[in-house]
Formats: structure tokens, sequence, C-alpha cells
């Protein structure tokens, strides 16, 4: 009965995209990663935050999909992905991202990360420069952010104690209005925690994976690079996301008005119209030198 649930929650999700998607698993090394794949043409891989996994995409990968290959993993530790013990840090989540495109035969690919998603996009960028096309960082990890206590303490309680209660508490904190969230998101993402190695990463990631990256390393980073943040995030300041755009070469900041940390659920037309427009057009040289 408890798989039923959380197969449903997560296919109504799967529902809600409106295009045809593919369900699929692959051997990423020696952990069984699941992920949602629609579309043709070049490929982009969008990674979840820390949560229910690949279906967090669920307001954009219908949109992308009409021009682009999307693959969603449910990274490793979440969603219906292998829950490991393991170290949990953005290395180990680099690796495992690696792994798992060399199994789908992807040898280059343009990274949308979301939260803990983009600090594993950027070590990823940093490990393997030569696999990332574009680059997009939405209200992302390891940029020196660091949560409220109140954010914190909701991050906890839920995963801790996972709960409708918890969620309800914690959704205030990651989203502008949380009327925006679609519930079953909200559902899956409890039944992911109760699942046995639900709390892994948590746990056991102690917070490294979205530690802060010295400027120095994301001064390294030349690929174009998208920063969207929520103007109204509570988890992770806009101040940190412009301090990287300030220090990540070949960069730019997206600000999106009311807007939380989920700012693809609080203004999914005006994040999805920003991260195409990305995609598709090529930067001048003028604007290459500007970061």
């Amino acid at each position: 009965m408890n798989k039923m649930t959380k197969n449903h929650h997560r296919q109504a999700l799967i529902d809600k995209i409106k295009v045809l998607v593919t369900q699929s698993e692959v051997m990423a090394g020696s952990v069984k990663s699941a992920y949602l794949s629609a579309g043709e043409g070049d490929p982009v891989i969008l990674l979840h935050g820390a949560g229910a996994g690949a279906v967090t995409w669920y307001p954009s990968i219908g949109a992308i999909s009409k021009n682009f290959h999307v693959i969603a993993p449910d990274i490793v530790g979440y969603g219906e992905s292998d829950k490991p013990d393991a170290s949990c840090d953005r290395p180990y989540f680099s690796t495992w991202l690696k792994e798992f495109m060399v199994s789908l035969n992807i040898h280059k690919a343009h990274i949308v990360g979301l939260s803990q998603g983009g600090a594993i996009a950027l070590q990823f960028v940093l490990d393997n420069p030569e696999m990332v096309n574009k680059l997009v960082l939405v209200d992302s990890g390891a940029l020196g952010a660091q949560p409220s206590l109140s954010s914190f303490l909701g991050m906890l309680w839920l995963n801790a104690f996972p709960s409708s209660l918890a969620n309800r508490y914690y959704s205030r904190h990651i989203l502008f209005d949380p009327d925006h969230r679609d519930s079953n998101h909200a559902r899956y993402s409890i039944e992911v925690i109760k699942r046995k190695g639900g709390k892994n990463a948590f746990r056991q990631g102690k917070g490294a994976a979205v530690a802060a990256i010295p400027e120095d390393s994301l001064r390294q980073i030349q690929n174009d690079t998208l920063i969207i943040w929520g103007e109204n995030d509570q988890l992770f300041s806009i101040t940190h996301g412009e301090a990287a755009a300030r220090v990540i070469p070949n960069s730019r900041l997206y600000r999106i008005k009311e807007a939380g940390h989920l700012s693809l659920m609080d203004q999914p037309e005006i994040f999805n119209k920003a991260i195409l427009e990305f995609f598709k057009c090529e930067r001048s040289e003028d604007e290459r030198t500007e970061g």
C-alpha cells in the first residue's frame, strides 16, 4: 500500500507534465538510478534539490522538452534511485553524475541545478568542464548562503520526523506562495523520506554538499552561466546569487519577482522562458566579458 501511494503521487506529477515522459533506470556505477526523459535534441540534465526527486521538475520538463532532450534523474539518495550509505558530499554526487552520463552515452549536456542540485552542478563543472555546455544555477547551494534559523528548523523537522504538518511549515520557507506547489509533490517528498534509506543523504551528508565553494574555484568556471534566483527566497538569500554573478566569469543573474526558493513552482512561465532563451541565444563578445 505504501509503495502504491508513492507511485500514485509521483505518477500524478508526471501526468501533469502533459508531454510523453519516459520512466527508466540505469546503473550509474553500482547505483541503480531512476530518471525521467522527454523530448529530442541537445541534452539538458535537470538536477533537483534535496527532496522528492526528478518529479520536482514537473513545472519545467514539458516546456524545455519542446526544444531539447530533457533528462531528469533521481539523484542517488532520492526518489526511486538507490539510497546507499555514502558520504553524500559534492565529490560523491559529482562522481555519480559522471557515471550516470557515461551510462547514457551523454558526452556533453546543458546542466540545470536547483538548490543542492546547483551545488552538485558546480562541483561537476569544476571536475568535468568538457562535459558541460551551458550551466544554470537555480537558487543554488554552495555559494555561501546559510538558511535562517526558522528555515533550518523546518528542514530538520521534515527530515527527522516527516509529516504533513512539518511539510506545511517548511513550505512557507521555500515558496512565495505554498499553494503554487502541487500537493502531490509534498506528499511524495514525505513518502521518499520515510522510505528505507530515505534519510541517508540528509543524515550522512550533514550539509557538506552545499558548503561554500571558494571564490578561487568559482573563477575557474568558463562555461556560460545563468544564475536564476527568486527575490523572496527565505532559504538562500538572493545576495549570494548577486555575489556569484560577480565572481563566476561569463555569468549573469536573472531575478524572479514574487518567487521563493522553488522559483520554478512560484513562477513557472517566467522561469521556463528564462532558461529557454538562455539555451537558444549565443552571447556576444561584449556580454561574455561582463560577468
